[in-house]
């Protein structure tokens, strides 16, 4: 019967572990676009238009019309994106994550950071351990080195290689006019 009174004294040393929960609290927050815009000129979506169309010519008579719906759909959202304004929204650098325009992405699905110009606009590239892989943020040349400082406690700052399909794209974009990247 000795053990069993050993094992209750034991038991009864044993203090309950207390999770405190940290409220979440604001590092830095900033205004700017929800995406990098970019007006273009009418040269622009002539070559655009010209080039859609001989590549939905060619996909119609190797594969009929399905992916030339396609292709005429894709083209239809980057007129459109081209077109209308983005909207201003907050980005807050947190304790537990990054806030933008309310959606957290907590610091566990986040990797390194760095900072790229795109369309004439300073982005905050974060790479993220889930789909499509980045996060690029908006920001304002006046809040880098603060926007770096903040992340600094929480990520690695080192340059991320662009995708093949980055590659290609930028590609692409460098043969219209305009320099679309």
């Amino acid at each position: 019967m000795e053990p069993a009174g050993e094992e209750k004294k034991a038991n009864q040393d044993v203090q309950p572990v207390v999770v405190r929960r940290e409220p979440e609290k604001d590092i830095f927050t900033w205004m700017a676009p929800s995406r990098p815009f970019k007006k273009r000129s009418r040269e622009f979506y002539v070559t655009l238009f010209a080039i859609v169309g001989l590549v939905g010519l060619i996909l119609f008579i190797a594969e009929g019309a399905m992916p030339v719906i396609l292709l005429i759909a894709l083209t239809f959202l980057f007129y459109v994106l081209a077109n209308v304004p983005p909207e201003e929204i907050q980005y807050r650098i947190t304790n537990k994550g990054i806030r933008i325009a309310d959606k957290r992405v907590e610091w566990e699905l986040l990797g390194r950071f760095c900072f790229v110009k795109k369309l004439g606009s300073e982005l905050l590239v974060i790479e993220t351990f889930f789909l499509p892989g980045k996060i690029e943020l908006v920001i304002k040349e006046e809040n880098k080195e603060e926007i770096r400082k903040a992340l600094s406690a929480y990520l690695v700052e080192e340059e991320i290689k662009p995708t093949g399909f980055e590659k290609f794209v930028a590609w692409v974009a460098s043969k219209l006019p305009d320099n679309a990247v």
